[in-house]
């Protein structure tokens, strides 16, 4: 008994004085929160007419530009193995401050690993973080952030029509490399879903939620055009710095059906609620629903009908996107998340326009308005429309297509947005330890 009494009591002493070692060794973490500074809503590649098949990654280095709307010290890279039915192994991952193109700033340059390690396999339908890295990061300073893949590896967690052009070379792993000279270029993020920084209490995100229109469809490259972005610049330029803007629309992307993407409904959990210190949401959606089933494929009879169309059974009544807008609010307010609510904007000219559809979002339109269901409302509707014509654009925000903003059509919607909107209680962010 003596003796067991001292190897339990030699085993306390040895936890007691290893825990202790470590507790005296480990500082204090500053106080602050992870916020959301930069994401990337991903989804699978669909297939459709005239545009090539993704092809499957293998013995590859990807580099990838961003651009978060704040700065801070320190981060964490939020990869995404979500959409993928298999694991996803990166073998060796880094961040560094861009320099131009594919070459980046070497002094900036650090090792991103996954509980230390420098290799990740994650799971089928699974995210996963880095673990927090030290570099100091100026709001909207461009960033990149380089994997390699071993592979196989199958592009099942995308997000194409990027704001900024990626760079894929190999093979091997090249990550540490300055430059990926000779490099293929995609406009395309692969398995890249986010970036967080630690900020100060009082710090939190926007997140802009919609499709191409939000997405900035039409911008070239390295451009940053789109409206989230300009309203970011807008709150820097009035000195409020806390507030980060994130861009979480997708081209074609509609609230009820899927294709590009999963539909809004679905894709909510994983493109707004699980980023961090989320305080207000601007909801962007239904165009897509309204005119998808207009669509023709290319050849087809020039007297065909939308009843002739491949979504000819997706047509959508107002009620019907009225009650995916309610789930909407719900979903986000029970996460403390102010919901502000968007009118529709115009159409007509763009061939899938019909009457039909213009009554509907006539109808959801008014329903945004007047309904107080939402935190507020910003109506793009009124803002975008010609006066003498409301079912079409005015012609200096058109970008040609009558249904996208140009450049000063996205601007004049970050100059739209009541500042007083964004502020407010902040009841939603996410606390924690670096």
């Amino acid at each position: 008994m003596v003796k067991k009494h001292t190897t339990a009591g030699l085993l306390v002493l040895f936890l007691s004085a290893t825990l202790g070692g470590q507790a005296i060794a480990q500082k204090p973490a500053p106080a602050g929160h992870w916020v959301s500074a930069w994401a990337a809503a991903l989804y699978a590649p669909n297939p459709m007419p005239g545009i090539a098949a993704e092809p499957v990654i293998n013995d590859k280095t990807i580099r990838m530009i961003v651009r978060p709307s704040i700065g801070g010290q320190r981060l964490r890279v939020r990869f995404s193995n979500e959409l993928g039915s298999a694991p996803l192994t990166i073998a060796s991952a880094r961040i560094a401050l861009t320099a131009d193109g594919s070459k980046i700033q070497m002094a900036t340059d650090r090792a991103l690993t996954f509980g230390g390690s420098p290799r990740i396999a994650i799971p089928a339908g699974a995210p996963a973080f880095s673990d927090p890295v030290d570099i100091a990061v100026k709001p909207f300073a461009e960033v990149s952030v380089s994997i390699y893949l071993p592979g196989p590896a199958p592009a099942t967690s995308i997000h194409g029509q990027a704001l900024h052009d990626a760079y894929v070379s190999g093979p091997g792993d090249l990550t540490p490399k300055a430059d990926l000279p000779g490099a293929e270029t995609k406009q395309t993020w692969y398995f890249l879903s986010g970036i967080d920084l630690w900020a100060p209490a009082g710090n939190a995100a926007i997140v802009a939620f919609g499709d191409s229109i939000t997405q900035g469809y039409g911008a070239k490259n390295a451009s940053y055009i789109d409206y989230p972005t300009q309203l970011a610049q807008r709150l820097a330029a009035q000195g409020i710095t806390t507030l980060a803007v994130v861009n979480q629309g997708i081209s074609g992307n509609r609230i009820l059906h899927d294709l590009a993407g999963a539909n809004a409904l679905a894709r909510f959990d994983r493109d707004v609620l699980s980023l961090p210190s989320v305080t207000h949401l601007i909801v962007l959606e239904g165009i897509n629903d309204i005119t998808f089933p207009h669509i023709m494929l290319p050849g087809a009879n020039a007297v065909a009908t939308s009843n002739d169309g491949p979504f000819k059974s997706q047509f959508v009544s107002a009620d019907e996107l009225i009650a995916g807008l309610q789930q909407i609010i719900a979903r986000a307010r029970a996460h403390g998340i102010k919901v502000l609510g968007a009118t529709i904007m115009p159409c007509e000219g763009v061939n899938t326009y019909s009457e039909e559809g213009e009554a509907v979002r006539q109808a959801v339109n008014q329903w945004v308005r007047t309904s107080h269901a939402f935190d507020g409302v910003i109506d793009f509707d009124r803002l975008i429309r010609d006066p003498n014509h409301p079912a079409k654009m005015r012609a200096e925000y058109d970008s040609g297509d009558h249904v996208h903003p140009g450049a000063a059509g996205y601007k004049a919607m970050a100059d739209y947005i009541p500042l007083e909107l964004l502020r407010g209680e902040k009841k939603n962010q996410h606390t924690g330890t670096k």
